[in-house]
């Protein structure tokens, strides 16, 4: 397991000190602060947007909201994907239907005169949005984990099937509690009968961080979509999850997409090699079902307690390297 150097545990500001590393409660209680990290957080990083699969033809489009910004994400004619803040002069009033993002819709690029444009790249077939006016190049924000994902062959995979929840809880509690497994052993008592958590080795970089861990078997080759037989679990900041399981030929995504200060959308999404799913991953996705809501009992229950008052700021543990880093990145982002 990964250690952090002395240098990686110093106060980040006089909110977290060197004893106490967690934001205090307040961070996720206020509704003031939500509404500060709708410019501070998501309107200054590169966010995800969805896969360019969902929109493979020219004038096909989908919609994101963000904050408070409702966004075109479209196929052009050359094949280029661009994005459009999603209002007309007249304020209010949106130019194209809101599409769900695996159910992209057809639209005149006509009817985007005069909408302001939003910085669009990708890793792969992932498109990230920036909504500042002079973004870092998403290949900074994102590290080795480009490169990393770039090797693989996301985009021969299809959509095959998407799960969203409404959870009552912030969203910084279930990103928070996502990387490490420290919750593994008491949360997910069946899932880990197969997995060799002692020898999972964790990878913090800058705004990215992955649980690498092997099963107690192997699997074969061709049920894996990279080649180490070992699953990983990328978290990148601040909202998106890139997930290669241990025992399915597919990935998965998941957005921690906040609706206010008190919930936030987790928006699930699979990708096979045919959108037509087999029995067995059916059943893949009904195990990664039951995880997701072991999750969210758990993260409910620390929402809870956060709601109280009882704790004005929580001690992290000594291996809640993540949970830490992803601390300091939103106090940074506070802070600029």
């Amino acid at each position: 397991m990964t250690q952090w150097r002395e240098s990686q545990t110093k106060a980040v500001s006089p909110d977290i000190t060197a004893k106490s590393n967690a934001l205090p409660a307040r961070y996720f209680t206020d509704p003031e602060v939500f509404e500060m990290e709708k410019d501070k957080v998501f309107g200054q990083y590169w966010v995800y947007a969805g896969h360019a699969n969902c929109i493979e033809e020219a004038g096909q489009y989908f919609t994101r909201t963000i904050g408070d910004r409702q966004l075109i994400v479209l196929r052009n004619d050359d094949g280029s994907i661009e994005a459009f803040h999603n209002s007309s002069p007249e304020e209010g009033q949106n130019r194209v239907a809101e599409t769900p993002m695996t159910e992209p819709g057809g639209v005149d690029t006509d009817e985007l005169a005069g909408s302001e444009e939003v910085h669009v790249d990708s890793i792969g077939p992932l498109v990230f949005v920036n909504l500042s006016e002079d973004p870092m190049p998403l290949a900074e924000q994102a590290g080795v984990m480009k490169d990393r994902l770039e090797s693989l062959p996301l985009g021969e995979y299809e959509h095959a099937s998407r799960i969203v929840s409404e959870v009552e809880c912030n969203w910084k509690v279930f990103s928070s509690n996502y990387s490490e497994c420290d919750h593994c052993q008491a949360n997910h008592q069946d899932w880990i009968k197969g997995i060799s958590l002692n020898e999972s080795e964790l990878e913090v970089n800058d705004y990215h961080w992955v649980l690498h861990y092997t099963h107690a078997q192997d699997v074969d080759d061709e049920l894996r979509i990279h080649d180490e037989h070992e699953a990983q679990f990328h978290y990148f900041w601040p909202n998106f999850t890139v997930n290669m399981y241990g025992t399915a030929d597919g990935y998965g995504t998941y957005i921690i997409d906040p609706i206010d200060e008190g919930r936030f959308r987790l928006i699930a999404d699979y990708y096979f090699e045919d959108a037509d799913l087999s029995d067995e991953e059916e059943e893949f996705i009904r195990t990664s079902r039951q995880l997701q809501e072991e999750d969210f009992e758990l993260v409910e229950r620390q929402w809870q307690g956060l709601k109280t008052g009882a704790l004005s700021q929580a001690q992290l543990g000594p291996n809640e390297h993540t949970v830490h880093r992803f601390h300091q990145l939103a106090q940074e982002a506070y802070n600029s």
